[in-house]
């Protein structure tokens, strides 16, 4: 099988591993392309992304570019006269000079089953939506967000015991595996692209830490959605007196009673579970929320079963969680 030289561009974990595994294959890496240094941790120490790490460790060269519409970069990569450019969250957008340069092209490693999700977060919309599965999407990059040709997709189910840090896991491992059969078939002329459908597009939003406050108006089954998404990060939480709880593993129960006097105010606490905390949710308080794993302010995450040992009154049967404004909404 011919080997192909190969240009990768990323920067986070997820890009880390696709870059190990490259490195594993037949294939030659004659460059790597990572976002500049950041500051990281108490001291604001410039750190560099794991794929720089990983880069260095094999005395790769690396480039770290502010931006690749500068010609001066668009010629130091055309000096590398790779075959293929392969980009697993890097982070810049590439202009179509850059697209043009490989040989063969740039392809992207994107973890959804395009055309849904295209964007910053697919991994963590995907669980937040309720879909039923994810995968990753091997494309052809063209100018468009997300929307080149597919060249290969592998599927993965979601569970209700799926968090956005499993996922994310997973299709790496995934992601890392489906690049490198990919490749193998570019390299032997045998991957055929395919247009992706025009119905279904969706788009996954960049996450913020301002959307992972819980609303317990909502249903349960959207807010055990949103916690597991939202784990590891930014991480759901909520109101518990002046301070934060944050939420990380939960289901949706439906309430056994359907009497009028069943209904609480949305947020309540009702009586624990033996592994968990239920919390009245949805119209009139009449969904329940199960939350397994918590973490109190100033301690860690841990099973909910823990800190019922422990007897905390914070988390006493009749306590309400949520902010005051809201609580005073439903009041007035």
């Amino acid at each position: 099988m011919p080997s192909l030289r190969v240009v990768f561009a990323g920067t986070p974990e997820f890009a880390e591993s696709h870059l190990s595994a490259l490195l594993k294959s037949d294939h030659q890496v004659v460059g790597v392309y990572t976002q500049p240094d950041r500051p990281a941790g108490r001291g604001r120490k410039l750190t560099p992304s794991p794929v720089k790490r990983l880069a260095l460790e094999h005395d790769l060269p690396v480039y770290q570019p502010q931006s690749l519409k500068d010609p001066a970069a668009q010629a130091e990569l055309a000096a590398l006269n790779s075959d293929l450019m392969v980009v697993v969250a890097y982070g810049l957008l590439l202009p179509q000079a850059v697209l043009d340069t490989p040989r063969q092209g740039c392809i992207n490693v994107h973890a959804s089953l395009l055309p849904r999700w295209r964007g910053a977060a697919p991994i963590q919309r995907a669980i937040e939506a309720g879909d039923a599965a994810s995968g990753v999407t091997i494309m052809q990059m063209d100018a468009g967000l997300d929307t080149g040709d597919m060249l290969l997709e592998l599927e993965t189910p979601i569970t209700e015991q799926t968090t956005g840090g499993l996922l994310h896991d997973r299709l790496a491992e995934d992601g890392a595996k489906a690049l490198i059969e990919a490749l193998d078939a570019l390299a032997g002329g045998g991957l055929t692209a395919t247009p992706q459908p025009i119905e279904g597009v969706t788009y996954a939003a960049k996450l913020s830490k301002t959307e992972a406050e819980l609303d317990f108006h909502q249903n349960a089954c959207t807010l055990a959605q949103k916690i597991r998404a939202f784990n590891p990060w930014p991480v759901a939480w909520c109101q518990l007196g002046d301070e934060r709880l944050r939420l990380y593993m939960a289901r949706a129960e439906e309430r056994a009673s359907d009497s009028t006097d069943d209904a609480v105010e949305p947020g309540t606490l009702l009586a624990h579970g033996r592994d968990h905390l239920r919390i009245a949710c949805g119209e009139e308080g009449r969904e329940v929320l199960c939350v397994s794993h918590v973490q109190l302010p100033g301690g860690k995450m841990l099973p909910v079963s823990a800190l019922l040992n422990a007897h905390s009154p914070r988390l006493a049967p009749g306590s309400r969680l949520g902010s005051p404004l809201t609580q005073q909404e439903d009041n007035s």
